[in-house]
This record gives C-alpha cells, structure tokens and sequence, in this order.
C-alpha cells in the first residue's frame, strides 16, 4: 500500500481539525516510516523489490531468471528490471559499483562477500543486516541474515 493510499486512514484517526490544518498547509504529509512514492521509485529499491518478488525461485548455476537464479544472476535481473545494467558475475559487479561502507549502506545496495580478495558471492541488502540472495544448489531464493563481516558493499549507480 502506497503512503497515499494510507492517508485517508490516517486523517480519520486524526480527526478533522488535523486533516483541514495539513490541507492548509499545502497538503503535504509526513508519515514516519513511509517512503515518500520518489524515494520508493529508486532503482536499487525497485530491485530489491524484484529480487524479494522471486522468493522461493531454485538456485541453478549459470541461471539469471526469470525463474531460475545464482547469486549474480539474481542480482543482474533485478536491477535489469529495475532499469540498470549490471555485468554478469559477483566479482564484475563489485568492479562496476560505487563501494560504501558498512555505515553507509542503503537498502539495495548491493552486498559481496569475499575470501582475502576474491569476490565469491552477493546478494541485495535489504536492512537489518539482511540480504535477498540465490544462496547455493538445493536452495531457492531467501531473505536471510549475513553471516559473516567478510562483505564489502556497492552501490549502483
């Protein structure tokens, strides 16, 4: 449900002398939580979005949807959708993004885990420590918390 659409909802609660003070002061309303229809359009939130919208996808290797994914391939297909062209495995895609720091990572961004140097997976950071990801054989596409603080982040740009 779009913050629009909980609006109307959220006036009644109020009550009317609220909805005619917001109405005067030029409509505008801030409801904490709620991304704003803009921010909600980013292209790493509509990948993210696409990626959780593959839940329970298989894992096959090489495979980059719509039905069927690896890590990368995941990843390159949803930000496809979402308008962003990606290269085609983990390690050119870590080469391809703006790196951030744990700090400042954004749901969306994108999560590469690694072994010394060697990029070796990724996934699509979704919040609270948690990422959207095609984990590995005889596994499908999950929400699932990282596991180790061997990752570095990238940002899409």
């Amino acid at each position: 449900m779009s913050a629009l659409n909980r609006v109307p909802s959220l006036m009644a609660r109020a009550g009317t002398a609220s909805a005619l003070t917001i109405a005067a002061v030029g409509g505008s309303v801030v409801i904490p939580g709620v991304a704003s229809d803009a921010a909600a359009a980013t292209p790493a939130t509509k990948a993210l979005h696409i990626a959780a919208s593959k839940k329970g996808s298989p894992y096959k290797y090489g495979a980059a949807g719509p039905r069927r994914f690896d890590c990368s391939g995941l990843t390159l297909y949803s930000f496809k959708k979402a308008g962003k062209k990606l290269p085609r495995t983990a390690a050119q895609q870590y080469n391809k993004t703006h790196h951030v720091s744990a700090k400042g990572r954004k749901a969306g961004d994108l999560v590469f885990f690694h072994s010394g140097s060697s990029v070796y997976h990724v996934g699509i950071y979704a919040g609270k420590g948690k990422i959207w990801h095609a984990p590995k054989t005889g596994d499908v596409v999950r929400l699932q918390k990282i596991w180790t603080k061997s990752v570095w982040y990238g940002r899409v740009s």
